[in-house]
């Protein structure tokens, strides 16, 4: 029993255990949160750890603050370039998807004798959005590659709508106690918290000059923005994304290092997180059959009627195909975000709160379950996987100094029929300010030299100013004229 335990050793135990989840995970292709919250529920009152943990209020407050930081990752490791082509549609998605999803999988709610109509909202609410956090972990865990703009759009939507869920269960509790409740006042309130959640990022151009300072700074952003924006009224989460993505489209100093650490500690909050909701939760409530058959029921009208229905409407006017919006409806994974929102209604002492969360908690599983685990078999159905690239460790790091500008790093592969194969770096003749900082062939690392003959399948790891990689780039990869 882990009650009898020193805290601290509980504490590196479960941290160990899930560290351990992590590297199945990517081995075995299983969501790694499902496993997260599996240690978590294992170490509660119903499992071999035995600890007893049933504050909701304290479960909800652990979760807004990992959840800032794992929106904030996801948003600082999203490039502008990226998401720009499709911001609008993420956008729309974002709100009136997520309007709509909530709205169209309240129907069925409604249908049963559990729920009236208002509690029906309620829950449609809570399970309305797509979760950043399964959404990031799940597409890098799996390794699945996206033609086209539809990793983007799905990281962007996913780390975007929360906000607009968090709002529509906040309203869904006020209308419950307030029947009354003016309309335009809370359309008023709304339109408060997205401009002040989009608005509130300026804290970030504070400059450190420390390096060993740069996590503090990091962490002071995160908790500043949203802290701030949460007091004007604003949004919260969205501001820190946006946040996110504004900081990962600059330039300042030791920024590898600050998103490097930004990303281990998302990770950390995703553990965290998953780990004291997991606690939360009681097994033996789960195997109950009206949890599971009304669980059943809202899972399949989610992911087969209001999740479709709100894309195909929300995307009514893109440019994506009907294949690709078939595959933007299936990636409408649930996870943590859900499973806080489902604590808000314990909180406020709502009299089916409990078995609410536990329907919730139920729902999520079967998403990511069923969802997750054939994201990479659905994007081969509907041939929009793409081969996806192994991201390389070099012996060394590079960090953006100030006033550099627009140079970058960029790899570029050489393939067998390039025209520079069996040329040297020499000859390639470089425009001035670009150089070549690495040559990776195959398990090696070579410090080019003039003399350095190109081969074959060679990545090159080039320095330089966007504008001129392009260039190199395109030059680099000609094909040889046929003879």
């Amino acid at each position: 029993m882990l009650q009898t335990v020193d805290p601290f050793l509980v504490a590196g135990f479960l941290f160990f255990m899930s560290l351990v989840a992590g590297t199945l995970s990517e081995k075995f292709k299983v969501p790694a949160l499902i496993l997260f919250l599996a240690i978590g529920m294992l170490a509660g009152v119903d499992g071999p750890g035995g600890l007893n943990f049933s504050d909701a209020e304290a479960a909800n407050q652990v979760g807004t603050f990992a959840l800032a930081f794992i929106l904030f990752s996801g948003g600082f490791q999203t490039r502008w370039a990226d998401i720009k082509p499709i911001v609008t549609q993420g956008v729309v998605l974002s709100t009136l998807g997520v309007l709509l999803t909530s709205v169209f999988a309240a129907i069925p709610i409604a249908m049963l004798p559990q729920f009236n109509y208002k509690d029906a909202f309620l829950l449609g609410a809570i399970i309305s959005s797509t979760d950043a956090a399964a959404v990031f972990s799940i597409l890098r865990t799996q390794k699945v590659g996206l033609q086209g703009a539809l990793k983007p759009l799905l990281e962007f939507e996913s780390g975007s709508n929360d906000p607009m869920a968090v709002f529509l269960t906040l309203t869904a509790l006020t209308w419950l106690k307030t029947p009354d409740v003016p309309v335009a006042e809370l359309a008023v309130k709304f339109v408060v918290q997205m401009v002040a959640g989009g608005a509130c990022y300026m804290i970030q151009r504070l400059k450190v000059s420390n390096e060993a300072l740069y996590p503090v700074w990091g962490i002071c952003i995160v908790l500043s923005t949203f802290g701030l924006t949460e007091t004007v009224y604003g949004n919260g989460y969205l501001a820190v994304y946006i946040c996110g993505i504004v900081m990962g489209g600059g330039d300042f100093l030791y920024k590898y290092s600050l998103q490097r650490f930004h990303e281990g500690f998302a990770w950390l909050m995703q553990i965290i997180m998953f780990l004291v909701l997991g606690l939360l939760v009681n097994p033996r409530e789960l195997i109950n059959f009206s949890v599971i058959n009304v669980g059943l029921l809202i899972s399949f009208a989610l992911m087969f009627f209001a999740r479709p229905l709100a894309v195909f409407i929300g995307s009514f006017f893109s440019r994506f195909n009907f294949r690709e919006k078939i595959f933007i409806s299936w990636t409408g994974l649930r996870g943590a975000v859900p499973i806080i929102l489902a604590t808000y209604p314990l909180t406020e002492g709502h009299p089916q709160a409990k078995y609410m969360f536990n329907l919730i908690f139920f729902v999520v599983l079967t998403s990511v379950m069923l969802q997750g685990k054939t994201l990479a078999d659905a994007a081969k159905l509907l041939k929009l996987d793409a081969v996806v690239r192994e991201a390389k460790t070099y012996p060394l790091a590079f960090d953006i100094t100030p006033g550099s500008g627009t140079e970058e790093t960029r790899e570029v592969d050489i393939t067998p029929d390039a025209a520079v194969v069996g040329h040297t770096v020499s000859e390639l003749r470089f425009p001035e300010g670009v150089a070549i900082l690495l040559v990776n062939r195959g398990t090696k690392f070579l410090i080019p030299k003039g003399g350095t003959v190109l081969q074959a399948d060679d990545t090159l790891l080039l320095f330089g100013e966007r504008a001129k990689l392009s260039e190199v780039e395109e030059n680099l990869t000609k094909q040889r004229e046929e003879e």
